[in-house]
């Protein structure tokens, strides 16, 4: 056994030394590995619950949550005000939009254009290194790279030629298209700001351009995603679920946000509407489409139910338990009027069967749905990129929760005759996903399962018991509550949180869990940071809906080589008036330290693999010089 590990050994010190074919090529690479390693890590940012913000989202992107205004004041508290820091931030953030805002308050002249250039490259050069000079050049426009590279990288010498040579380059610049360049030199700020972006879940839904957002993070340099309830509500859509369309649509049209069917994703609600104006002649179009589709939703969640019992939702099942006479409806030992009088499709003999003229609704939102280019574009980016759960860099990202028992034990799950729990649990939801969504057969069983990982009870993108019929026909608030996983309990304490880590293989005390899908309610006096630190929740609080309940418009990560930082952020208007007032929204007076330590690239998962890879060049080096393997050259 180990002759044939020692043979696949050189089989593969073999196949290395054709990428390092000398003596020189590995010493060279193995010198390079080495300072890599030694550079502080690059800057992650952590966003999560943009719910379809496209400008509240766009303008913490480029703001990368404050990180640009942070160097920019320390490399200018001393010789700028306040005021003209913004500005700087500002045209970085926006620069083709402060640019045009400019012109018309004033003339910019060669000198403006001059001292804005040479602040923004001391911002880049400062931005920069944290990088390899190789890493940088890779970041630039490529139209302006060679430029950009001479200009970051400029020496001093004793007769000031490369000052002159520099100074002579801005002038052309300024002479030429001076705009173009500050946007360039804008981009690659915001680029190098953030080495790599993680979404914790919920792009869709409550705000009305979730496409916007997509088409923005599918040109990022670097993400990953981590699927959240609402997001796989979509993804089970485009997948053809049909109860997951109903929702879909329903949610449209109950955050009037139905641009994001008609305009983004070319879904068009005629039928619908048509149909639903016939059902409900004294209603407003869209409120009667609402009452359709909230109808037949109703309707097709109880046929997955039924279909699944080891979903465990029977009492979910709540048609049948209609007394439609009365307008009334018996829910345990309580009776509720309900709101809506009349239920002109249902069918008290089979009240979860749809009628005739409601399959053709749904046939032909199928249609649509199946048929929609962007829509599928931006699903298959959402898996190409994403998935149930993320451990980078020693920490653990998820979006909702890891289910738990009433003891504060993993609670087990039985699914297609497999018993699943913690970390198997996510495992398995995430295959059944894909499958969901590359299978060509499509299986009823992998569409059902895409609904229970949006609304069921004990899914770990969920955490609560989905009241959704109570919310649509119930005006009582205590029928409407809506109970919620053990895990929101325990998840304050500090034991619970590191058996989580271990289930998913993280035994360092430096690791955490990165929380996304519950608002941090600071009006209550909550606090993102729980467990000791060994949790934080970062519910991004994108939604409007949610800033009077909040306190604030929540929290983003940044993660650097000074530690963890949360930031709390204020409500975001427009980005017309960020742009014409300078204004930013995270809030400096409330950003909390989890952590105070150099983390370096050598601490992280990153690191690691840098150094196996550097192991194994020492390893092929002490072969060349042994002879048992010949360089080609060198």
């Amino acid at each position: 056994m180990n002759i044939n590990r020692k043979n696949d050994d050189l089989k593969y010190m073999r196949l290395l030394s054709e990428k390092y074919p000398s003596t020189r090529a590995v010493t060279r690479e193995i010198i390079n590995l080495t300072a890599i390693l030694n550079l502080p890590k690059g800057t992650e940012h952590f966003m999560s619950d943009i719910h379809g913000e496209y400008e509240a989202f766009c303008h913490i992107l480029n703001n990368c949550s404050g990180v640009i205004y942070e160097k920019v004041m320390l490399l200018y508290r001393d010789t700028l005000s306040k005021e003209e820091i913004k500005e700087i931030c500002t045209l970085i953030y926006y620069p083709s939009d402060k640019l045009r805002l400019l012109k018309q308050e004033r003339e910019l002249n060669a000198g403006w254009y001059r001292t804005a250039l040479e602040r923004m490259l001391e911002i880049a050069r400062v931005l920069s290194s944290k990088y390899t000079r190789s890493k940088v050049r890779k970041a630039m426009p490529e139209d302006y790279a060679y430029i950009i590279d001479e200009l970051l990288h400029a020496q001093k010498d004793e007769d000031n030629n490369q000052e002159r040579y520099h100074s002579n380059i801005l002038d052309t610049i300024i002479r030429i298209n001076a705009d173009d360049f500050v946007i360039s030199l804008s981009g690659l700020i915001k680029r190098l700001a953030v080495d790599h972006l993680h979404i914790v879940g919920d792009i869709f839904d409550r705000g009305d351009s979730p496409d916007k957002i997509l088409d923005l993070l599918m040109r990022h340099h670097s993400l990953d995603i981590e699927w959240g309830n609402h997001d796989i509500l979509w993804m089970g859509a485009a997948c053809g679920s049909e109860a997951c369309i109903a929702g879909a649509v329903r949610n449209c049209l109950s955050y009037h946000t139905t641009r994001t069917l008609e305009n983004g994703y070319g879904i068009s609600l005629r039928k619908l509407v048509t149909f639903a104006r016939s059902l409900y002649p004294d209603k407003e179009p869209m409120e009667a489409a609402l009452t359709a589709i909230t109808v037949i939703r109703t309707k097709l969640e109880g046929q997955v139910i039924l279909r699944n019992p080891e979903f465990g939702m029977d009492d979910r099942l709540l048609l049948d338990k209609v007394d439609f006479d009365r307008a009334q409806i018996k829910i345990g030992n309580l009776t509720y009027p309900l709101t809506e009088k009349v239920f002109p499709t249902v069918d008290r003999a089979d009240p979860y069967a749809l009628s005739s003229e409601e399959q053709q609704v749904m046939d032909d939102l199928k249609a649509a749905f199946l048929d929609s280019d962007r829509l599928q574009k931006h699903v298959a980016f959402l898996y190409d990129n994403g998935g149930m759960y993320q451990i980078y860099n020693g920490n653990l990202l998820y979006h909702g929760c890891v289910p738990l028992n009433e003891d504060g034990t993993l609670h087990e799950v039985e699914f297609f005759g497999e018993t699943f729990s913690g970390k198997a649990y996510f495992d398995m939801a995430d295959t059944i996903a894909r499958h969901a969504y590359y299978g060509r057969s499509k299986s009823q069983k992998g569409l059902d399962f895409m609904w229970f990982l949006h609304c069921g009870t004990t899914s770990p993108l969920c955490g609560r018991r989905i009241k959704s019929f109570e919310r649509a026909f119930i005006a009582d608030e205590a029928a409407r509550r809506e109970e919620k996983d053990p895990y929101y309990r325990y998840y304050f304490e500090r034991s619970t949180c590191e058996m989580i880590l271990e289930e998913f293989g993280l035994h360092s005390a430096a690791s955490h869990i990165i929380n996304g899908h519950t608002p941090v309610r600071t009006v209550r006096g909550e606090l993102p940071i729980r467990a000791d630190g060994r949790l934080l929740v970062i519910d991004g609080g994108f939604c409007k809906n949610y800033h009077e309940t909040t306190g604030i418009a929540g929290y983003t990560l940044i993660y650097n080589s000074h530690g963890l930082r949360l930031k709390a952020h204020q409500p975001f208007r427009s980005i017309d008036e960020a742009v014409r007032r300078n204004i930013d929204i995270h809030s400096e007076s409330e950003i909390v330290e989890t952590e105070k330590r150099r983390m370096m690239v050598d601490d992280t998962d990153v690191g690691a693999a840098l150094q196996s890879e550097i192991d194994d060049l020492y390893r092929l080096l002490a072969l060349y010089r042994s002879g048992e393997l010949t360089p080609r050259k060198g």
